[in-house]
């Protein structure tokens, strides 16, 4: 069985996302496979948000975070859980919407061209397997709608994965 995106033409950004999760639902209802999946995903958000340029997977192996499916430049392949964007969204399980990376402690600095990032915990059955990671090259680009409608795609995410 196959799937096809369409383009959301749409200046509506909450009309956007409402539309983007349906394709969201459909993609992930098409196959059971958890990288396969966050692939899709992946190249699904990369290619569908304005103004980004890293999409990707975090997940927990060994008490670290590793790089998983992701669009995008080369990124950093390991994060100690705590150290980051990424490994503090991950130790505190919340989103870390971050205005200006290059203020936030700790950063890690994986494209030199990301300004802003937001990074949403996953949770399956209780347990924080990992984040999903989005970076942007322009300062503030995520506002509190982005951030609840891409906590709602994460959601959806580990529903359909679990």
């Amino acid at each position: 069985m196959s799937f096809q995106t369409t383009k959301i033409n749409t200046k509506d950004k909450q009309k956007f996302y409402q539309l983007l999760s349906q394709q969201v639902e459909g993609l992930l209802s098409v196959e059971t496979d958890f990288i396969a999946n966050a692939a899709n995903l992946s190249s699904l958000l990369y290619h569908s948000l304005e103004q980004v340029n890293w999409v990707g997977f975090y997940l927990l192996k060994n008490d670290e975070l590793v790089l998983g499916p992701f669009q995008g430049q080369v990124a950093c392949t390991r994060i100690p859980i705590g150290k980051g964007v990424c490994g503090t969204a991950f130790e505190t399980n919340t989103t870390q919407r971050i205005k200006d990376v290059n203020v936030f402690e700790g950063h890690i600095a994986c494209d030199t061209a990301s300004a802003s990032e937001i990074v949403i915990p996953l949770t399956i059955n209780g347990n924080t397997i990992g984040v999903l990671d989005i970076d942007s090259p322009i300062l503030d680009r995520f506002d509190s709608l982005d951030q609840s409608e891409l906590e709602l795609i994460a959601q959806i995410f580990c529903e359909k994965v679990s």
